[in-house]
């Protein structure tokens, strides 16, 4: 078994333990590299890790970034489309850092759009960053699309966020990453304005 497909299939496994024990029911978002993103079995992939832990599928959420969109994006249209099939989300992750962002908000099926913590560190201080972060997320809105926000660590960026109607809040000011074992034991607990809760594998695939 791969690396990659070792990871989908533990943080499925270790999510659905958790709902089976109570002790949190969230969505897990993985992040999957290009490498294996464009392995012809990665459907059958993601099939099997639901399938084998009894996990929902839409409690998985797979994280991209831009880069893997730049190679053979009619494959990867088609792989997105049968994955989203399962009722698994998608979700674009570094948003603004790539090539051609907008297109791809356009030609691809996203669920969630993350917005690189470069344009967040300095939101309540530089215009154009106030400027691109208020864009993103009125745009994603309006493309149906729900909008995270990463690297938030201060009590200001988290209100300028909110203002602008960010879905949901990332990074030190929302929780400090965790291992399992501390989530276990319930130490899990997030902010009120963090925005519906997602748990993120701490390990690329």
């Amino acid at each position: 078994m791969s690396l990659g497909r070792w990871v989908l299939q533990e943080a499925c496994a270790q999510l659905q333990q958790w709902r089976t024990d109570g002790v949190v029911d969230v969505p897990m978002a993985v992040n999957v590299s290009g490498i294996q993103f464009r392995q012809d079995d990665f459907n059958a992939t993601v099939a099997s890790a639901l399938a084998s832990t009894g996990l929902p599928a839409d409690r998985l959420h797979i994280e991209i970034t831009e880069s893997v969109m730049i190679d053979g994006q009619e494959s990867l249209r088609a792989t997105l489309h049968r994955i989203r099939s399962q009722g698994v989300k998608i979700a674009l992750d570094d948003f603004g850092t790539g090539y051609s962002s907008l297109s791809y908000l356009k030609r691809f099926p996203i669920d969630y759009v993350k917005i690189d913590r470069s344009f967040v560190r300095d939101i309540t201080t530089d215009p154009a960053d106030a400027a691109i972060c208020s864009t993103i997320i009125s745009m994603a809105h309006n493309l149906g699309m729900q909008v995270i926000a990463e690297g938030v660590e201060t009590a200001e960026q988290a209100q300028f966020l909110r203002e602008r109607r960010c879905d949901q809040l990332q990074g030190y000011l929302i929780g400090k990453p965790k291992n399992a074992s501390e989530v276990a034991q319930g130490q899990n607990s997030y902010p009120p304005d963090a925005g519906e809760t997602h748990i993120r594998s701490k390990s690329p695939v």
